[in-house]
Parts: structure tokens; sequence; C-alpha cells
């Protein structure tokens, strides 16, 4: 049987997967990428109805990876403020950039276009080898080495694994970690949606009975409308005809933005948090979703995936560099409480603002009115809320610094 030898063996080809084979290529490690979908579908994927939040951090890292030269720039839409609002108050909370942050908080992107882009870098970049369509019969993580068998392919061993097979990760499984998985009950529909009046570029969410809206700005007339609701109310919602649900989508945002009209095509996606109980394990590593997958109110899932990546790929500098093993102990250790630690807080948050905000009873009701007029009030506490989302700086300077130091030495005038 035919066998192939990398130094890291990574599962998932989601944008976080692409992104982490292209960051540890590009240190000279020997990479395997094992992907369910067909090659076709990673190059030229599907509109999937979701726009991403990217923080100023995941610009820069998106950058450096060589990934945002391909996302088209009229296709990037400034994120200038928030709105944070309750159906039972009439006043709101607004977040804007602090004071030399730029003019934005962020960009969003559509995802299929992050994932194509992400690709494009990962096909231009050597050590790495595409296993497309592949379904693993068997995994295996040893003292010595990572084994994967392929369904009717060859068998790949490797040092290290990535599990990086979203939120409900079979290979996470396959290798005994646990994980909290908290269903919310509720389903999102995100669809574009054209309307007549002007959303400045101003993200919203706006909590109600029953139901949760928000409003993504792309062009000054288009944005991408999700709306949270209890799973068949979604799927009822979503399978109205194109006038009846425009109709309905009016109603919904209280006609704030005049007439609406469907612009694409309309998705359906359950809402689950995962958090995995330890993000390594014997020659294994957790990325993206497989270790934490969030609640979409923050926007801020991918943006965790890529401090992910940074994190990991700062530590397979440092084992680079010190002719060390990249599944080392003492390495995946440091991954693990840095990324842990840079989750947990957000993640901790989100799972509370959702409570708070979805909770219809008359005591939340009063408690969430009384916490919005006051952060509203609160200019910390609304500098606080720019920062987090903004999120400008690095995930941790240390690591990215020995990371890029690694790559200078290793591939003079290559840059990540």
């Amino acid at each position: 049987m035919q066998q192939h030898d990398h130094d890291i063996a990574i599962v998932g080809a989601g944008p976080v997967g692409l992104c982490l084979a292209r960051a540890l290529a590009l240190q000279g490690w020997r990479v395997a990428l094992v992907e369910r979908q067909a090659e076709a579908a990673l190059a030229e994927p599907a509109f999937d109805g979701r726009e991403i939040a990217l923080t100023h951090a995941s610009v820069r890292l998106l950058r450096e990876l060589g990934v945002w030269e391909h996302i088209p720039a009229a296709e990037v839409y400034p994120l200038r403020t928030a709105r944070v609002m309750d159906r039972d108050l009439a006043h709101e909370m607004r977040v804007v950039p602090e004071p030399g942050a730029g003019d934005r908080l962020g960009d969003l992107v559509a995802n299929s276009l992050i994932r194509r882009a992400a690709w494009l870098a990962v096909r231009q970049t050597p050590g790495i080898e595409l296993h497309a369509g592949a379904t693993i019969d068997s995994v295996h993580a040893g003292e010595d080495e990572v084994r994967l068998q392929l369904r009717d392919g060859p068998l790949l061993r490797a040092r290290l694994l990535v599990a990086a097979d979203s939120r409900f990760s079979e290979t996470r499984r396959a290798l005994g970690i646990d994980a909290d998985l908290h269903d919310f009950g509720k389903s999102m529909l995100v669809c574009r949606m054209r309307h007549e009046g002007r959303h400045e570029h101003a993200a919203w969410e706006w909590f109600g009975l029953g139901q949760t809206l928000a409003l993504l700005p792309l062009s000054e007339h288009l944005a991408s409308a999700v709306i949270t609701l209890p799973g068949e109310q979604a799927r009822q919602l979503a399978a109205l005809d194109e006038a009846a649900f425009a109709a309905e989508l009016e109603r919904r945002y209280d006609r704030r933005l005049g007439r609406m009209d469907l612009a694409g095509s309309r998705h359906v996606y359950p809402l689950v948090a995962t958090w995995a109980r330890r993000f390594t394990g014997t020659r294994l590593a957790l990325a993206g979703d497989a270790a934490v997958g969030m609640h979409p109110v923050t926007a801020h899932g991918f943006n965790l995936g890529l401090a992910g990546v940074e994190r990991l790929a700062g530590v397979a500098a440092i084992a680079m560099r010190q002719g060390r093993d990249p599944a080392s102990p003492a390495l995946l250790a440091q991954y693990d409480r840095r990324h842990r630690r840079g989750c947990w807080p957000l993640f901790q948050a989100t799972r509370a603002v959702v409570g708070l905000y979805t909770d219809d009873r008359p005591p939340a009701r009063w408690l969430r009115a009384a916490a919005l007029r006051a952060g509203g009030n609160l200019a910390p506490f609304r500098r606080m809320l720019a920062t987090t989302l903004t999120d400008a700086g690095p995930v941790d300077p240390s690591p990215l610094q020995r990371l890029r130091a690694g790559l200078a030495q290793l591939r003079p005038g290559v840059s990540l």
C-alpha cells in the first residue's frame, strides 16, 4: 500500500484549514490537507449566505498570508458603526471606532469569497498535498506518529494532526476529545436584501420578542439580513415565495429601510455552540470550529479561528527554528493555553448575551433594557466594545514576532 510521509496533516479545508496549511507550508513544513468536498467545490465555493465581519487583526493576517489579494476590492464592505437595539426600548447603543483606529470597526466579506481566496493562495504554495473528495476510514494518533487511512486511497503518515473539520468534528470525536455542545433551539436564516433606505454602513443587532434581527451592511442599498427564530419558523419563512418573503422581512424590520426585495438565495443554519474540553491531545491540535464554535451574535467565529491559526503557526515556527517535533507536548500545551485563554472570555460573554437577550420573560426584558441603557450612557463600556470588535493588534505579539523571524531565516524574501 502506498504511504505518504508528511510533517503535518490537516483534516478540513474550510477557510481556517486552508489558511493554516498556507501558514505552515510557508515555514517549510510538508503538509497534507484532507477534505471531504471535491476539488471543484473548493476552487469555486457556492455562495452560502454568510457574510463574515473581519476585525483589523484578521485582515492583517489575511494580508500576511497572501489571501487578501485574491478578494475583489469591490466585494469588501466597510463596517463603520454598530447599533444594538431592543424592541422595548426606544434608546439604542451605538458603537463607533476608537480614535486612531481608522474609519471602520472592520470589513464585511462573503464567506464564499474568503474560501475561494484562501484556496487560490494554497494552490500557489509548494509543500501542500491535497486529498480532496476523501473519506477517512480510520485515524490513529500514537506516541510516534499519526496515521490516516483514506477510503480507496493512501495511508497518510504525519507527525502532527490538526482537526479543522467543523464544530461537529468527526476527527475530534474519533480521538476521544469531549466537547460541550449547546443547541440554542433556534435557526439562523440569512440572505441578501435590497432596500430603499440607507443603512450608512451600520450593523444592526435588534433583539425582539421571539426573534433576533441583524443587518450587515454591504453596498448602500444592499445588506445581509440575519433572522434568528425557532427552527420550524425559520424554515417556514424561508419557504415563502419571493414577494411574500420580502413583505414579511419589511414587516419584521419595522419598515425602517423602506421597501425590501430579495437579492439572492436563502439559507437556514441551526445554531449550536461548541467548546472542546481540550484543544490538544497526543500529536493532535484542534483549530477553527473544531475547537470553538461560536454563536454568531458577536460575529467573531472566524476571527477566533484565524487567531488559532496565528497561535498554532507561532508554535510551529518555534519548532522549525529549534529543530523540534511540531507535536512536542510542551509546544502543544503552549498553544492550548494561549488559545483557550484568548477564546474563553468572549465565548462565555457571548453565551451570557444570548441567554439574556433571547429570554422573553419580564425580568429578563427589564434587565436587558437596563443593561442597554447603562451601556449606551457609559463611554468606557462603548470603548471596550469598539476595541473588542476592532481587535487591531496581533493575538500574541511575541509568538507572531518569532514566526516572522523564523520565516525570514527559512525563506528570505517571502512574507507570511
